[in-house]
């Protein structure tokens, strides 16, 4: 640490009550402002000069500010290791010998702070966290760089690295200081394309008129006004998170004081608590992503509506889209952003096998992998189990409950609708409120008492809800829906359109609910984005998007990003988990019942029988899930528990 740093720092410390640690990672993020921008002034020819700049100021903030002797050992280790395992190592085992690598040293890390760390102080497990993200997407882009380009999908194609970097283009990349602390993650392809300028060329036939304004021989677009915005906007959020803080402390959730307020009043004071931490994520990332947008690599494009630069290549959060969500499915798609990005894309879509749809396996490997990556300390957990409560009870009320306030031949909101939003956004709001909790105190007998002092309202109205749809109630329900439909002339299910949709990322703002895929009988139909071909399909990828203009696989990618990574893995059409959550954790078992009843009618119309090899199909997919034999047997009459005797 450099002599006499910690002095105003210390003072300021006395002065707001914010930990001296907690003053210098806000000071490094404002800092990191007039150094992207001398970062982007560094001319385009030089880029060996951008990349010594950047691992000098990381040095800096390491070293220097923080005095991490031991975090930059750590960020050595792995690093390094993960360079060596793609270099030397071969074949389809190496990215996940590198992940392994990486989440084993990791959770070392992990551990030591449960047992050792002072969580008012800066350690390196955040960076760490961050690094991770980077380098096992690092470690799947060089094995992909390594597959003949025809058995790649197009996402993979984009981002393969086909010749391993050089060891100061790679420090730069590990040690890119505007998001050295907290992020945004983003693959190595993307510092690439920013370190060459690639990234700012326009695709052919695009207008040059329309290409942002630069300064004098620079690439690099001008975006000291989105920073400045940006920058603002964290600023803004701090001083919430400031303000909030003082007033709402999660420590007194466990609190006997806290238990002596009336049942409502404690319910609205974890709900505010709860907004106040999450405004102090906001303005950390904010921040971060300002800086990263002022050195030019949070450029997307042009965006095709506005014919403006657009600069949400790294948005990380939306806070608007979250704070308003009626879905458990916008809560968490609207949070942590780039990590959603990153356990689809190298985690749910890498454990699939070619060919297959991401199933349970694949689910069930994201929610280990995100539970994994965040830590070992129990309120984590008690998070994560509950949401995936909450994801399965939001999917039953809005396939069951929804299409009655939906007109049922045109999909509109009947004048009842609104109530239903309302409602929707209230309980969704307060779930997550109580769900987060134990995220926030992390152990398990504070988040216990937190609970238990607004009598665990949320975990009894889930088993509510899952007792009520395991009931007789569901098929009741059902017929409702059909006899309702009936009532409009409606007798089945629109059939499957097949068309090929223009694949594109659209703005993350999109509201996911937009999409509506619950048909008028409950069942699931076609999305309209499907059956539009003017609209964009959600793909969804490190960064999160806009909209673009049309094109086909295989054009010629001049202006790479000024075309926002259009061209994308067609498996990514369906969602991945949120956060490690499954998005929809009774979908795959559905679609493994449907298909055994497709396979039981075409047996019987060949005559074939019926139960044999059928089980083997039901482990095959869904492995250690469970046998749903059971429940097939009971729904079709079918025995497909043994073979027939001959």
């Amino acid at each position: 640490m450099l002599p006499f740093i910690d002095a105003p720092f210390a003072a300021l410390s006395s002065s707001l009550g914010a930990s001296t640690d907690e003053i210098k990672l806000i000071f490094s993020f404002l800092l990191s402002y007039p150094l992207a921008g001398l970062l982007k002034r560094i001319p385009d020819d030089k880029p060996y000069q951008k990349n010594l700049f950047i691992i000098l100021v990381s040095c800096f903030y390491l070293v220097g500010l923080f005095d991490l002797w031991d975090g930059v050992r750590t960020l050595l280790i792995s690093s390094a290791g993960a360079y060596a395992i793609a270099h030397y190592i071969d074949g389809g085992f190496m990215p996940w010998i590198g992940f392994v690598f990486l989440m084993g040293h990791m959770s070392v890390n992990h551990i030591h702070r449960k047992y050792n760390g002072d969580p008012r102080l800066i350690d390196i497990t955040g960076a760490q966290m961050v690094l991770v993200m980077k380098l096992t997407a690092f470690c799947w882009n060089v094995h992909d760089g390594r597959l003949p380009e025809k058995t790649l999908s197009d996402f993979q194609k984009q981002h393969a690295v086909r010749e391993l970097p050089g060891v100061l283009d790679y420090a730069a990349y590990v040690l890119f200081f505007p998001s050295l602390m907290a992020g945004p993650a983003f693959d190595y392809v993307e510092y690439q394309r920013w370190i060459e300028t690639s990234m700012f060329q326009l695709p052919p036939g695009t207008d040059p008129a329309k290409a942002p304004p630069t300064r004098k021989k620079r690439k690099i677009p001008r975006s000291g006004t989105p920073a400045t915005i940006k920058g603002a906007y964290g600023l803004i959020w701090l001083g919430v998170f400031l303000f909030l803080s003082g007033h709402y402390d999660p420590n007194s959730l466990a609190s006997d004081e806290y238990a002596e307020y009336n049942l409502l009043r404690r319910i609205w004071i974890m709900h505010v608590t709860m907004f106040a931490v999450r405004t102090k994520y906001y303005a950390v990332w904010f921040l971060a992503e300002g800086s990263c947008i002022l050195s030019g690599i949070g450029y997307r494009g042009i965006n095709p509506t506005t014919g403006k630069a657009d600069w949400d290549r790294l948005r990380n959060v939306n806070p608007l889209k979250l704070e308003f969500a009626q879905s458990s499915h916008a809560y968490l798609g609207n949070w942590n952003i780039n990590t959603n990005n990153w356990l689809r894309s190298y985690m749910y879509l890498r454990v699939t096998p070619k060919g297959k749809k991401p199933g349970f396996r694949a689910s069930m490997a994201t929610f280990v992998t995100s539970a994994f990556w965040h830590g070992f300390e129990p309120g984590y957990y008690m998070t994560f189990v509950l949401g995936a409560f909450l994801q399965t009870t939001a999917k039953n009320t809005r396939r069951y409950i929804r299409p009655f306030f939906l007109h049922p031949t045109t999909s509109k909101p009947t004048p009842l609708k609104r109530y239903y939003d309302i409602t929707s956004y209230l309980t969704t709001q307060l779930a997550f409120s109580f769900a987060v909790t134990p995220f926030v105190l992390l152990t398990f007998p504070s988040s216990l008492a937190a609970w238990t002092h607004v009598n665990f309202y949320c975990i009894a109205g889930v088993a509510i809800s899952l007792a009520f749809f395991a009931s007789p109630a569901k098929p009741w329900i059902r017929k409702r829906q059909q006899k309702r439909a009936a009532a409009y002339g409606v007798t089945a299910k629109p059939p499957p359109v097949a068309v090929k949709p223009v694949l594109s990322e659209p703005p993350p703002t999109a509201k996911p609910e937009e999409a509506d895929t619950t048909g008028a009988d409950g069942g699931r139909t076609i999305p309209p984005a499907l059956a539009d071909l003017k609209r964009t399909i959600s793909m969804g990828s490190a960064g999160a998007g806009a909209l673009t203009p049309q094109t086909t696989p295989g054009t010629p990618r001049g202006g790479d990003e000024v075309r926002y990574d259009e061209l994308r893995d067609k498996e990514s059409l369906r969602h991945g988990p949120a956060l490690g959550l499954p998005d929809d954790p009774g979908k795959d078992l559905d679609e493994i019942m449907d298909e055994l009843r497709r396979e039981v009618e075409e047996r019987r119309r060949k005559g074939m029988s019926i139960g044999e090899g059928l089980r083997e199909a039901v482990n095959e997919k869904v492995g250690a899930a469970g046998d749903l034999v059971g429940e097939f047997r009971e729904e079709t009459g079918v025995d497909v528990g043994k073979k027939k005797k001959k």
